[in-house]
């Protein structure tokens, strides 16, 4: 053989054995990895990611953008801060992948119900995602890291965690989850942190007391006590905002010690001797347990007695005591029903209540300050809201007013009234609660008029919703979730719950000045603010109760409320809510920008008419987190004008959501679907080109309507929506000129 025919066999020798080992190297990737990859770029919305298509191709050969491989199989997704959007789809289930990371992205939508058993790692932090956890949980077995923190989910936490043994980190904060933490819960073995901060969450603790934690979050619920001694242990244990009860857990030794109790070795917790597996104990322990039973039992008798002794002692000589006081009416009435001590503590006088007896004197005192009554240190029963008519004087001056005139009724030399410090109270379920009136001391010291404004304690709220349940949730909203309330005479109001990232920033004094401008909120067509709570860190507004539901239900949900939606109604709900706007923009003193101005906040009631609920909620959506959660949702569902990019937000912001919400209207389109085709999900960008074009426009309208309309009254209500949705706001008109051309068309 020639030595160029040796050469020639050699070099195809070099080359096969470079694919041969480039094949074993690298190799296309597996075809299920490609398919749930192809089916994750659909459901994003195609964004403009590098190497990624919708059909097809090779993620590990052509380094697709936060992919990573060993071999064929996809093991990881990095794709955090990446600005996605879209939602999950229905396919995660990579075969071999261990990490996921789609954090701090704009992705909304479910959680999809299929995930890889592999996984480790996950995060879907810091998105849009609403619904609930799901179920399949349960399948990630080998899941160490779990983060959902920032999102809108809702519902309660699965009791899926049973098999879950290696999961170490899980941080659930910052949505809208409900109800008790799942037993399943307590299987954690290896769960080092926990983060369950700003949900909703109720129940107790005690699920979470042999977990081996060293950081655990759980501030901003509805915890109830008492906390479970070894939770206090944790390191790392922040629980304010919650209403836990302070009372102690009494030890299962407190009541009848038995002599298995008493063999057991100091150091063992009375709860592992309860749960001991076998109670059997030998002859001569169960003799000593008796011996040293008998022994103490005489040391607690003597010890009692000498105690008994010494009581009787006292008593003997406080009644030597006040028989040697001298009489004085004056001071017998004037201290009557007073239990808690001397005048120097500015309880104020009973003599200013006209009560019959002293227990009633005493439980009136209790009001003045919102404090338990001090004779029988419980919280009586009280009334469970109280009305707030704001006059020229306040509780507390009222209260001294009256103190006064007593001082100078008795010739007494009292020492001047001070406010008493709040008072917080532990919510126990059942009870009642009084309302601390240093509140509206508050408010009337900063001149803040509420007519006709209730305020509620948590526990009322608590009894009004059903412990906030499942059954009466409403609907989800930027600031927090909202519920159906039910008084006791069968009234129904709607109680939205701010959540954690909306009251941030904002003290108590803050609130209340918030509460007060949305009081004076006077309008037919804007929800009336009933009342609010302030209590134990929650901050709840109360408002009128629409019972049809929303704009955007009636327009994109299948019941028959859309068919009642005729053209002439249409009209007249776009001029309803234009009215609303209207009166804050131009009348309301100082003007207000709505800032989230969509057809899910247009609501209806029975009778069809129309009420715009979260005015003058803009301070809440205007800073920090709940101002970028709020643009981000405006901006992801279509709402949101051009300059709002910027940073601006003005009354022709509110304007331009006006006009997609009338788009809404005439298309019966949402503002973004996600399961249209790509040009067609923003409703105002496939719109615009078609709204001057006769023939487009007759295609655009809903086809509910069936063609009940007149093409004038059509015409005419396109330029009314085009002039809304200008993208320079100087160019869109005022909310009194929108109104004007809207009563052209009646």
């Amino acid at each position: 053989m020639s030595c160029t025919n040796l050469e020639l066999h050699l070099g195809i020798l070099f080359i096969s054995v470079m694919i041969f080992t480039g094949t074993l190297c690298v190799g296309d990737t597996d075809p299920l990895d490609v398919a749930a990859i192809n089916s994750l770029y659909v459901a994003l919305g195609s964004p403009p990611l590098q190497g990624w298509k919708p059909i097809g191709g090779d993620p590990c050969l052509e380094l697709w953008q936060g992919v990573s491989c060993v071999f064929s199989n996809i093991t990881a997704l990095q794709l955090g801060g990446t600005n996605l959007g879209g939602q999950l789809g229905s396919n995660l289930d990579f075969p071999s992948i261990i990490e996921m990371d789609l954090s701090n992205n704009h992705i909304g939508g479910t959680i999809p119900s299929t995930l890889s058993p592999t996984l480790r790692n996950l995060s879907l932090s810091d998105n849009q995602l609403t619904g609930g956890i799901p179920d399949a949980l349960s399948s990630l077995t080998q899941l160490s890291d779990l983060s959902l923190k920032n999102n809108l989910l809702d519902g309660q936490i699965p009791d899926t965690f049973l098999q879950l043994t290696g999961l170490m980190n899980m941080d659930l904060s910052g949505n809208n989850l409900s109800g008790q933490l799942p037993p399943s819960i307590g299987n954690l073995s290896s769960l080092t942190t926990l983060y369950l901060q700003n949900n909703q969450l109720s129940g107790t603790l005690f699920d979470l007391q042999d977990l081996p934690l060293q950081d655990l979050n759980i501030e901003n619920n509805i915890f109830s006590g008492p906390i479970p001694p070894k939770l206090l242990t944790i390191p790392n244990f922040r629980k304010d905002g919650n209403p836990f009860n302070t009372t102690v857990i009494p030890s299962p030794l407190a009541a009848s010690p038995s002599p298995v109790a008493l063999a057991r070795s100091p150091e063992e917790s009375p709860w592992k001797v309860a749960n001991s597996p076998s109670t059997s104990m030998k002859a001569p322990t169960l003799a000593v347990a008796r011996r040293s039973f008998k022994a103490k039992s005489i040391f607690w008798i003597a010890g009692g007695g000498f105690l008994i002794f010494i009581a009787l002692g006292i008593c003997l000589l406080m009644s030597w005591c006040f028989k040697r006081r001298p009489e004085n009416k004056n001071y017998k009435k004037h201290n009557v029903g007073v239990d808690s001590g001397p005048l120097h503590k500015h309880t104020c006088s009973d003599s200013s209540f006209e009560a019959t007896n002293d227990e009633e004197k005493a439980e009136k005192a209790s009001l003045v300050y919102g404090v338990p009554n001090r004779r029988t240190n419980l919280i009586r029963n009280v009334p469970d809201e109280q009305e707030i008519h704001v006059k020229t004087v306040s509780a507390t001056s009222e209260c001294k007013t009256v103190y006064e005139l007593n001082n100078t009724r008795w010739g007494s030399k009292l020492p001047p009234l001070q406010p008493a410090p709040p008072h917080p109270l532990p919510i126990i379920p059942g009870e009642k609660f009084i309302i601390n009136p240093a509140i509206s001391t508050k408010v009337t010291e900063r001149q803040i008029i509420m007519s006709s404004v209730k305020v509620y304690t948590v526990a009322t709220l608590q009894q009004y919703t059903n412990s906030f349940c499942q059954e009466n949730y409403i609907g989800e909203g930027t600031l927090g979730p909202v519920y159906r309330a039910e008084l006791p005479d069968g009234k129904l109001l709607a109680v939205r719950k701010l959540n954690a990232t909306a009251s941030m920033g904002q003290n108590h004094e803050q609130f209340l000045q918030l509460v007060s401008t949305i009081s004076k909120i006077q309008h037919a067509n804007i929800v009336q603010l009933m009342g609010y709570c302030a209590e134990h860190s929650q901050r709840l507004l109360v408002y009128e109760y629409c019972n049809i539901g929303t704009l955007h239900d009636a327009l994109h949900t299948d019941d028959e409320l859309q068919i009642k939606l005729s053209w002439n109604e249409r009209i007249q709900v776009s001029l309803a809510a234009a009215k609303a706007l209207e009166y804050l923009h131009e009348h309301f003193q100082p003007p207000i920008v709505h800032r989230n101005f969509r057809s899910a906040n247009v609501l209806l009631n029975d009778k069809l008419e129309v009420k715009v609920s979260d005015c003058g909620l803009g301070s809440l959506l205007s800073s920090g987190f709940a101002g970028q959660l709020s643009g981000r949702f405006l901006t992801a569902n279509g709402y949101s004008a051009p300059e709002f990019e910027s940073g601006i937000y003005t009354k022709q912001s509110d304007v331009f959501s006006f006009g997609v919400v009338l788009l809404e209207l005439l298309t019966g389109r949402k503002s973004y679907d996600s399961s249209r085709p790509l040009g067609e999900q923003f409703l105002v960008r496939w719109a615009v080109p078609q709204l001057h074009d006769i023939d487009a426009l007759s295609k655009m309208v809903d086809p509910s309507l069936n063609g009940a309309y007149t093409m004038k009254s059509l015409s005419r209500f396109t330029d009314i929506i085009s002039s809304c949705i200008q993208h320079e706001p100087e160019f869109r008109p005022a909310m009194s000129e929108i109104i004007l051309d809207l009563l052209r068309m009646m």
